[in-house]
């Protein structure tokens, strides 16, 4: 049950985040929300590992980390960027289907869910991708979703690669891929000159960081104390949380199926904690 309600948690700061970050970059550049929040949540993991003075890993579990971070960066990018041209109500489940990687590789090297639980990773990633649908006609050409594909091919990798860097650290392999994160945001939003910053925004961005980071954090605890398998489907319910948040302060409207879709997801997250 520790892995279920770490999981859980880092779904719900990933919805926040997600959400504020979606709602930043339809007014500043995506790089510049990327750039500032990955800076921010890396200040925060930063402070938190000299605070309880951990020692650092290997040099194996480094690099993890560092690859992490980089996957992780494309996602988030993208994911923003998407949400800035798209609907977040589409575009956030989307991105959920980054579930499908590191279910792919937990069973591949051996894990073996209960059959109660392989009934709710079924059901939560048939329920993602229902509530990824836009009401309408258009729904398989709606704004943003090839960049829902990028974020979830970027998020599938960070989860694999973070798993491995947390066994030896939780904390140090957040560390580490929010500073290669960083890095690479940074540096690609001075090449391409979109590094926009303003004071009014900074605290905006910076809890976005946190919120972040903090998912960070949980995902890499619960996958020290669960499946892969199982958590990344659990992490991967965020969309919930930006789709009522979108619902609730942008009004944007959730569609029969999408609802029916969230239902669906929140079933089957019933039947993984239930096995």
């Amino acid at each position: 049950m520790t892995a279920i309600a770490l999981a859980l948690g880092a779904s719900i700061c990933w919805g926040v985040g997600d959400f504020l970050g979606g709602f930043s970059s339809r007014r500043l550049p995506a790089l510049t929300v990327l750039a500032v929040a990955e800076v921010t949540g890396l200040a925060g993991i930063a402070v938190f590992v000299a605070a309880r003075g951990l020692a650092p890993p290997g040099w194996s579990a480094v690099a993890f980390a560092a690859a992490a971070g980089v996957a992780g960066a494309l996602g988030l990018g993208a994911l923003y960027r998407g949400m800035a041209v798209g609907a977040m109500g589409v575009v956030a489940p989307i991105s959920a289907a980054a579930a499908i990687i590191p279910v792919a590789f937990g069973l591949a090297r051996g894990e073996r869910p209960s059959g109660l639980q392989l009934a709710g990773i079924a059901a939560a990633l048939v329920g993602v991708a229902l509530a990824s649908r836009e009401p309408g006609e258009t729904a398989r050409l709606a704004a943003g979703v090839g960049l829902a594909l990028v974020a979830a091919v970027g998020f599938g990798s960070y989860i694999v690669l973070i798993d491995e860097a947390a066994e030896a650290s939780a904390a140090w392999a957040v560390l580490v891929s929010r500073g290669t994160a960083s890095l690479a945001a940074v540096s690609v939003a001075l090449a391409v000159g979109r590094l926009t910053l303003s004071a009014r925004a900074l605290p905006a961005l910076a809890v976005i960081g946190l919120f972040d980071v903090s998912a960070n954090g949980l995902l890499a605890l619960a996958l020290n104390e669960g499946l892969v398998s199982l958590v990344s489907v659990l992490s991967s319910l965020y969309p919930v949380v930006t789709i009522a948040l979108a619902r609730a302060l942008l009004g944007e409207l959730i569609g029969r199926v999408q609802a029916g879709g969230a239902a669906i997801a929140l079933a089957g997250v019933g039947l993984i904690s239930a096995g």
